[in-house]
């Protein structure tokens, strides 16, 4: 009996240490987003030309409950959702598999993508770029965000996606003299395709000179704004290039946004979200996130500090530190019971060992379920360690009353037949009263969908 409770707790612990935390049940049904970007075209035009193919073309995909689509302008999302129970992973090669099919129906250049690999309840996590020395704009935060800060998190176990919100996306932008550019004869495709051509690197053959070999290459690649004004349009009958900055100016600006951060009404900030992956542990996944980023505190910008917007771990730790707290008041409580109505210390001890073996046992089957501890399955073991607590008192006081009144000399072989019938009399009304308990909850495992989630 004892190397049973033995392995038991060794079994309930390791399951405990390894099961999946999180704070809130995830509700949401397996689902693949297909992103489509093609900007400066009206949501009218990418309804019709993107939205509507990819919705019609992923309808006949296999174990498909349903599909959403939604247009704005430039963008178009499809939300593709699975029957319950399929696998994420097989529904997401499923899409990719039907979105090769209807490639050639969308434009040229309207290019799509699957949304991360996460679900519904995958933010776990948000911070914040702040510059209260005044230093950096907004387009420096972002770039240090873009550039620098999310492919560091992106690379974190656990993270599927790192968002970036607020600040200005910089590029160049070249401003165009109407009045310059017609004195010149051209026109604004002819400024456009220059600038788009000039964009890349061509590479040669090899020369060979002297027994060594030289490498012939073109180098075009735009590094600064510079570079973008020396950009020939076009060569004029004597030879003279006209260049982009003859006719238009070049300056590193803000790209058009539709949205901002900002931060405890202080302004405007640029912020990160942490998308947590499909399956992982969120406590595990935030407590990575928070030592990767504060490795990187040292090499941020003089008078930039990255600051901690959201974090669900401590919603986790407190729906943790719930459970603990109700563990160690009911064993406190029982025992004081038995301490002071039976007089017995050593009954005392009969609570104070089963209460917290019970709770590691209840996390084997969870972890063998893959079910992860949320507020609402920790707070299920909560409750039930009120009924273990009545048949633990039950049982205690059935079997002092059996021994009432037996000499303290009485031989151990009657003492254990005496226990042993206090359990027989008392363990039919235990086992029932536990057994409605237990049946009053089977409705629950016929629930489906979100309410099956839930509880």
């Amino acid at each position: 009996m004892l190397f049973f409770a033995l392995a038991l707790a060794v079994g309930g612990w390791t399951a405990a240490r390894h099961i999946q935390l999180d704070a809130i049940p995830d509700l949401s049904d397996p689902q693949v987003i297909v992103f489509t970007e093609w900007m400066g075209r009206s949501p009218t035009l990418v309804e019709d030309q993107v939205t509507y193919p990819l919705v019609t073309a992923l309808l006949g995909a296999p174990h498909v409950a349903d599909v959403r689509g939604q247009t704005m302008f430039g963008m178009s999302f499809v939300y593709v959702v699975f029957e319950e129970g399929t696998d994420l992973y097989w529904a997401r090669s499923r899409v990719l598999e039907y979105l090769s099919t209807v490639r050639n129906r969308l434009p040229p250049d309207a290019t799509s993508r699957l949304g991360p690999d996460a679900t519904g309840i995958g933010w776990v996590y948000q911070y914040a770029l702040v510059d209260r020395s005044g230093r950096h704009d907004l387009g420096q935060l972002r770039a240090l965000q873009d550039y620098s800060l999310r492919y560091a998190l992106t690379s974190v176990p656990g993270v599927a996606e790192v968002a970036s919100v607020g600040g200005f996306e910089q590029q160049y932008q070249v401003t165009i003299d109407p009045v310059r550019l017609r004195n010149f004869g051209l026109t604004i495709a002819d400024v456009s395709r220059a600038v788009r051509r000039s964009n890349a690197d061509v590479g040669g053959r090899i020369l060979e000179m002297s027994e060594r070999e030289y490498f012939v290459r073109g180098r075009g690649y735009i590094a600064r704004s510079q570079d973008l004004e020396e950009v020939v349009i076009r060569v004029g009958a004597a030879g003279t290039p006209v260049l982009v900055r003859d006719v238009a100016t070049v300056r590193i600006g803000g790209d058009i946004r539709r949205g901002a951060a900002e931060l405890d009404g202080h302004g405007e900030v640029v912020s990160g979200i942490v998308v947590m992956r499909y399956g992982e542990n969120a406590l595990d996944v935030i407590r990575r996130v928070e030592r990767k980023l504060e490795a990187l505190r040292t090499s941020l910008p003089p008078g930039v500090e990255v600051v901690t917007v959201y974090s669900r771990a401590g919603l986790i730790e407190r729906a943790i530190d719930t459970l603990k707290h109700a563990l160690v008041e009911e064993m406190i409580v029982v025992s004081l019971v038995i301490i002071l109505f039976l007089l017995h210390l050593r009954s005392a001890l009969l609570p104070i060992v089963s209460i917290p073996l019970a709770v590691l046992a209840s996390f084997i089957p969870l972890y063998l379920l893959g079910i992860p501890a949320t507020i609402m399955s920790l707070g299920g073991i909560a409750i039930a360690i009120g009924a273990t607590v009545d048949a633990e008192i039950v049982m205690v006081e059935a079997a002092h009353k059996k021994l009432e009144g037996t000499p303290p000399d009485l031989p151990p072989a009657e003492r254990e037949r005496l226990l042993a019938e206090a359990a027989r009399e008392v363990t039919p009304a235990i086992f029932f009263s536990l057994l409605i308990i237990a049946v009053s909850f089977i409705p629950v495992f016929g629930l489906t969908g979100q309410a099956g989630r839930l509880f």
